[in-house]
Formats: C-alpha cells, structure tokens, sequence
C-alpha cells in the first residue's frame, strides 16, 4: 500500500472507530432516546413506530457489538497491513444489516430496522472496498 494510501485507510477506519464508540454510548447510555428518535422521524415518514421499552439485555448485547466492531475499527488503524480486521468488521456489519433487514419485513416495518439495514450494510461494502483498494496482505 503506499503511503497516501496507508494514511487514508488509517484515517477512515480511525474515523468509524470514532464514530462506533459515539454510537455505542449512546446505545448503552441514551437507549430509550435513540428509540424515540426513530420513532420522531418514523410517524412523518408514514413508519410504524418501534417498541419504545428499552430492556436492559439488550441494551447490553447492542453496546458490546458496538464495542467489539469499535475495537476492528481501531485495529484496522492500529494494522494497516492485516487483512484479519477489516475482514471481521465488514463481516459484522452484513450480519447486522442482514438481520435488521429480516426483522424489518418479518417485525412490523419500523424505520429504524430498515435504517440499521441500510447503513450497516453501506458500511461493509465501504469496509471491503478500502480493504480492497489497498491490497493488503494477510494478518
């Protein structure tokens, strides 16, 4: 990789490091908020609202996955070389957007399933495409 291109990768993925732990305390700090929100912007928009009940199981479940794709992110810039975790990240971040996806058809159409499809999944695409732009080597 050269070395512009090393330090777009390291700043991106520094970047959504940043960004998953903001989120991930909001998630665990501001749950019932993060809900209202969607729920806000849901009615206009002609969604369903979400369940506003915030259990505390998976308050815990959502901001230890925050945690852990947080920390990829981190290695990502920590190891500009491996190939380990963008691998991981873009992997977790297809499944979450897989799921939501699913739920979203399956569970009453709320928008902020939908949303967490969307973004999630445009997030691992983004993953692989640095990862592949950059051709990096195995871990």
């Amino acid at each position: 990789m050269t070395e512009r291109a090393t330090a777009f990768y390291r700043t991106a993925s520094l970047a959504a490091a940043a960004v998953f732990a903001a989120v991930g305390l909001c998630f665990f700090l501001i749950p019932g908020r993060v809900l209202l929100f969607f729920n806000d912007l849901s009615r206009p928009l002609g969604f369903p609202p979400s369940p506003s009940a915030v259990s505390p199981f998976f308050v815990a479940l959502a901001a230890a996955y925050m945690y852990v794709v947080t920390v990829l992110a981190f290695g990502m810039y920590r190891h500009p070389e491996s190939r380990a975790y963008p691998s991981l990240l873009a992997q977790a971040k297809f499944a979450s957007a897989l799921l939501s996806l699913i739920l979203f058809v399956a569970a009453g159409r709320c928008l902020i399933l939908l949303a967490n499809g969307i973004v999630d999944g445009l997030i691992g695409l983004a993953v692989v495409a640095l990862a592949a732009r950059g051709r990096l080597k195995d871990a």
